[in-house]
C-alpha cells in the first residue's frame, strides 16, 4: 500500500473535524453502554424467560446461562424480490451453525422490502425513499429487546440496505454484519434488453416482444445483475467493512455462499462481548469506512441515490458527510470499472473479472483507499484484495486475487482507467445544486446548451413523445419530483424517450428535482436538484424556452439570463394532492413533514 494521496488525506481530516463534536457524542452514547456481558443479563425473570420461551431445549438452556452468545438476525426476506427470495432458508441455516458453534441465533424481527422495480413508474413509488426511513425504525425496534449480543443483517436491494445500516448504528453497541445472497445468472444482454425498450418507446416492439425480454433478463432468484443500487449497496458494504472479502457478488445458493455465510456467522459472534475480538459496528463505521464508501462509488460509477443514502448513514454514526466530500474526491478517483449501465458488462462478469478484491487491490496499491480500518474480517483492508475459494474437503480460504484484470473491458487498473476521475460530479450554478452521473454520458454530451422545455409528472415525456413535440434538442425540466413534493420517486420511465432522442441525434439532458439512481445512462441528467421546487427552489421558476447549461466539465447547471431577472420570477406552484393520492397517502403525509433537502439526505433520521 503506498502513501495515502493528499487529496483522500485532506478531505477525511475536514470530514473528522467538522464531525468531532457529533462524532464523540455518538461514541459515548454507544461505549456507555455496558459491555461487562450480555445485555440480558439486566433483564427481569418475567423478561428473559419471554424471550427464550420460543426456544428448543438447547438454545433455552445457551440464553438461561447468559454465557453464550445470541445473534440477531433482522431479515428483509419476501419471496417477490428476487434478490431475497434466497434468505428463506438463511434463518434455519444461520440457528445451526450457531449450535454447532456453541452459542445462539434468533430471527429478532423482520423490515419491509418493497422492489422498486416492481413499483418502478407506479404510485407505490412514492413509498420507495419512505421505506428506508421505515426500515431503519423497525429494525431499531428488532434489536431493542435486549436479547443480543451481535446482528446479521439479510438485506441487499435499493432503500433495505442503507435503511438496515441506519438501524444498526442506532444500536452501535453491538457488532454486526451484513449477509448477502448473491446476483442471479446472468441472462439475455443487457444492450438487447435496451434496444427493445426503446424500440417499445419508438411505436415499433410490442408489448409482448417488451415482456419477452424484461423476462430474460430477470429471471431467477439473486439480485438483479445491472449496476443499480442494489449491487452498489454490496459494493458499498464490502468496501466499508461490513462484508466478507469476496461475498457481495458469490452466487446464491452454492457450497461457496454458504461456507461464506457459515464463517461471517461464527465471526460475528467472536466480535461481540462474549467473545475474543470485540468490536461494536459503530466503530468500524467511522470517518475512514464512510470516505472509503465514497471513494467506491465514484471508481465504480455507482449509484446516485448514495448521494442520499451515504449522507444519512454518516449522520446516524454521528459524522457529517456533505456533497463537498464527494465532489473534492471525484477528481482524483479514477473510474476502474464498466459496467451496464456504464458499459456492456454486468456484475457477474465484473466479478469473474477480479471484481472487488481487485479494485480494493488496485485503489489500495494507489494510495486512493483507507487501508487502516477494522472491518469484520480483522484490521486493514488488504485482507479484501483476495478471492475466496474452498479446497478439496470444502473448508473455506482466501488467496491474493490477480494482479490482472480477467477482463480489460469490464475492470482496469488505476495505470489505464476508463476515466482519470470518478463517474459521479457536483454541479452549482443559478438553479442550485444537482449531481449527474458521467460514468456512460460521451464526451461530446457533456455540455449541452438547450432550450427547456417543462414538465410536472414524468408520465407527460413519452406522451409529448409520442405528440410528436421533441424532435429537437431540448433540455427536459420535470420537477415536483423532490423528497417534499411527492417521495422523490424513481424517474426511469423517461429513459428510453431521452435515448431514443439523443440516438437520432439531438442533444438531449435531463433536469430534475427527482432521481434515477444506480440505472442512469448515456443521456445526460443533472438530478436531485436543491432546493426542490415545492421548497420554492429556481428549478420553479423555468418556462418553456428559457436557455439551459449543464456543464459537467466545469460543474455548473444555469439558466442563461441575468440575475435580477430570474430573482423577479415568481416560481410556479403546482397542486401536489393529485401525485400522492393513492396508495399509502397517510404515510406518505408523514414522510412529507419531515423530508429534509436532498443535501441532507432525504430523510427522516
Amino acid at each position: 500500500m503506498n502513501t495515502l494521496h493528499p487529496v483522500v488525506a485532506e478531505v477525511t481530516e475536514r470530514l473528522r473535524e467538522r464531525s468531532r463534536e457529533t462524532r464523540a457524542a455518538y461514541l459515548q452514547r454507544i461505549d456507555s453502554i455496558d459491555r461487562r456481558g450480555p445485555q440480558r443479563e439486566h433483564l427481569s425473570c418475567g423478561n428473559l424467560a419471554h424471550g427464550f420461551a420460543a426456544c428448543g431445549s438447547t438454545d433455552k438452556e445457551a440464553l438461561r446461562s447468559g454465557r453464550r452468545g445470541n445473534i440477531a438476525i433482522i431479515t428483509a426476506y419476501n419471496d417477490m424480490l428476487s434478490a431475497h427470495q434466497p434468505y428463506e432458508r438463511y434463518p434455519a441455516l444461520i440457528r445451526q451453525i450457531a449450535r454447532d458453534a456453541g452459542f445462539t441465533a434468533q430471527v429478532a424481527g423482520g423490515v419491509p422490502a418493497m422492489c422498486d422495480g416492481v413499483t418502478q413508474g407506479q404510485p407505490g413509488m412514492q413509498l420507495s425513499l419512505f421505506s428506508r426511513d421505515l426500515i431503519a425504525m423497525a429494525t431499531a425496534v428488532s434489536l431493542s429487546h435486549d436479547m443480543f449480543d451481535g446482528a446479521l443483517y439479510l438485506g441487499i436491494c435499493d432503500k433495505i440496505v442503507p435503511g438496515l445500516l441506519i438501524g444498526a448504528l442506532s444500536f452501535g453497541h453491538l457488532p454486526g454484519a451484513f449477509v448477502p445472497s448473491g446476483p442471479m445468472p446472468s441472462g439475455i444482454p443487457n444492450e438487447e434488453k435496451s434496444k427493445v425498450r426503446q424500440a417499445w418507446a419508438d411505436g415499433k416492439a410490442s408489448k409482448a416482444e417488451l415482456l419477452e425480454v424484461e423476462a430474460a433478463s430477470y429471471h431467477a432468484p439473486g439480485t438483479c445483475t445491472f449496476y443499480g443500487t442494489a449491487n452498489s449497496n454490496q459494493m458499498l458494504m464490502e468496501i466499508m467493512g461490513l462484508h466478507l472479502p469476496g461475498a457481495s457478488f458469490t452466487a446464491p445458493d452454492t457450497p461457496l455462499r454458504d461456507a461464506l455465510t457459515a464463517d461471517v456467522v461464527r465471526r460475528v459472534n467472536a466480535l461481540s462481548a462474549l467473545g475474543e475480538h470485540f468490536l461494536p459496528i459503530g466503530h468500524i463505521i467511522d470517518e475512514r469506512a464512510i470516505i472509503n464508501g465514497v471513494i467506491g462509488l465514484h471508481a465504480t460509477g455507482g449509484s446516485t441515490n448514495h448521494l442520499l443514502h451515504l449522507v444519512a448513514i454518516a449522520h446516524a454514526a454521528g459524522i457529517q458527510l456533505r456533497w463537498d466530500d464527494f465532489d473534492a474526491l471525484s477528481g482524483v478517483i479514477p473510474l476502474l470499472a464498466r459496467v451496464y449501465p456504464n458499459g456492456y458488462a454486468d456484475v457477474n462478469q465484473f466479478h469473474e473479472a477480479g471484481g472487488m478484491a481487485f479494485l480494493i487491490d488496485q485503489l489500495l496499491r494507489a494510495g486512493l483507499l483507507h487501508g487502516d480500518v477494522s472491518t469484520i474480517f480483522g484490521s486493514g483492508m488488504d485482507g479484501y484484495a483476495q478471492v475466496p475459494y474452498l479446497d478439496d474437503s470444502g473448508a473455506l480460504h482466501w488467496k491474493p486475487v490477480d494482479k490482472q484484470s480477467g477482463n480489460r473491458g469490464v475492470l482496469r487498473g488505476t495505470d489505464e482507467p476508463f476515466r482519470a476521475d470518478g463517474g459521479l460530479r457536483m454541479l452549482q450554478g443559478n438553479l442550485g445544486r444537482a449531481v449527474i452521473k458521467v460514468s456512460s454520458v460521451p464526451d461530446d454530451r457533456l455540455v449541452i446548451e438547450a432550450p427547456a422545455i417543462v414538465f410536472q409528472d414524468q408520465d407527460e415525456v413519452p406522451a409529448a413523445f409520442k405528440r410528436g413535440e421533441l424532435n429537437r434538442d431540448f433540455v427536459a425540466v420535470v420537477r415536483f419530483q423532490g423528497p417534499q413534493a411527492n417521495g422523490m420517486p424513481e424517474l426511469h420511465k423517461l429513459t428510453p424517450t431521452l435515448a431514443l432522442l439523443q440516438d437520432r441525434g439531438h442533444r438531449i439532458a435531463l433536469l430534475t428535482d427527482g432521481r434515477m439512481s444506480g440505472a442512469s445512462g448515456r443521456v445526460p441528467a443533472a438530478i436531485h436538484v436543491t432546493p426542490e421546487a415545492v421548497a420554492g427552489g429556481n428549478i420553479a421558476k423555468i418556462r418553456n424556452g428559457d436557455m439551459i447549461r449543464l456543464d459537467a466539465v466545469n460543474g455548473r447547471l444555469d439558466v442563461l439570463m441575468e440575475a435580477h431577472e430570474l430573482d423577479a420570477r415568481l416560481p410556479h406552484t403546482a397542486d401536489l394532492s393529485a401525485q400522492h393520492s393513492g396508495m399509502g397517502r397517510e404515510l406518505f403525509g408523514l414522510f412529507r413533514q419531515a423530508a429534509a433537502t436532498a443535501d441532507l439526505g432525504a430523510g427522516v433520521l
